[in-house]
């Protein structure tokens, strides 16, 4: 990923704006915004979530931590009904693919474990683009993306959201970092879906566990089971179910 880009004037003044509040005040917060949903699947039914994430170079340790992590969402979404899950991803040079649907942490580990980190830029409306697809298919219940960086046309992006956000997917912006271009990026498609952005430090696994419980839970069991989550006092959930509200 090109990270040494020259900031635009506008991303200059951006840099001296009031720092962004701590990773564990915006977890919290992103988990109440959730409350706001309504179900999302039909009794019975099992629960759709598209796993994307950047695959380019400088995500290899986070890379790595989702490879482990990726179990806790099966086991969070077990509790209120199942979940099969999509691993989508980009690297390289305009790279961009998609397994299939698989409903096993075990699968998805040894699916993930096939792919490398390689340079590259990023490719978010893709991500988009092929979450509009699926869900015209049959239904997606949420898509969840992790990232550091944004290098793309925002307007095209804000454009391809909203199309996304009208088929009812709510899109969980989990940024690794502070980078403010790409945390206005992913607050916005995050606004245009009605889903939740979150950043969380780098290399912190238990922030990203906890984010990727609370988005299990509630593509596998809507608002009432991440409402139980957050009873649970889980900081992920907490913080989604108040965006989610507002």
């Amino acid at each position: 990923m090109n990270k040494n880009r020259t900031p635009a004037p506008a991303e200059n003044e951006a840099r001296h704006e009031p720092a962004t509040p701590s990773p564990r005040s915006e977890i919290e917060t992103f988990l109440a915004q959730v409350k706001a949903l309504t179900p999302t699947t039909a009794p019975g039914q099992r629960g759709r979530l598209i796993f994307a994430l950047d695959a380019t170079m400088s995500r290899q340790p986070t890379w790595d931590s989702a490879c482990q992590l990726q179990a806790d969402m099966f086991r969070e979404a077990a509790a209120t009904g199942g979940l099969d899950i999509q691993l989508v991803y980009f690297r390289g040079l305009g790279e961009c693919g998609a397994s299939k649907w698989v409903a096993e942490s075990a699968r998805l580990a040894e699916l993930m474990s096939r792919i490398d980190c390689r340079g590259g830029h990023t490719q978010i409306g893709k991500i988009i683009a092929h979450a509009k697809r699926e869900t015209q298919v049959t239904k997606v219940q949420a898509l969840v993306f992790v990232g550091d960086a944004m290098e793309e046309k925002l307007d095209h992006l804000c454009h391809a959201a909203g199309e996304l956000g009208l088929l009812g997917v709510p899109a969980f912006m989990f940024q690794e970092g502070a980078d403010p271009i790409t945390e206005k990026a992913f607050r916005e498609i995050a606004r245009l879906t009605r889903g939740a952005y979150c950043r969380f430090d780098p290399g912190a696994a238990h922030q990203l566990a906890e984010l990727l419980r609370a988005a299990a839970a509630y593509a596998a069991g809507g608002m009432r089971a991440l409402a139980d989550l957050s009873a649970r006092h889980q900081a992920g959930a907490l913080k989604l179910l108040e965006q989610m509200r507002s």
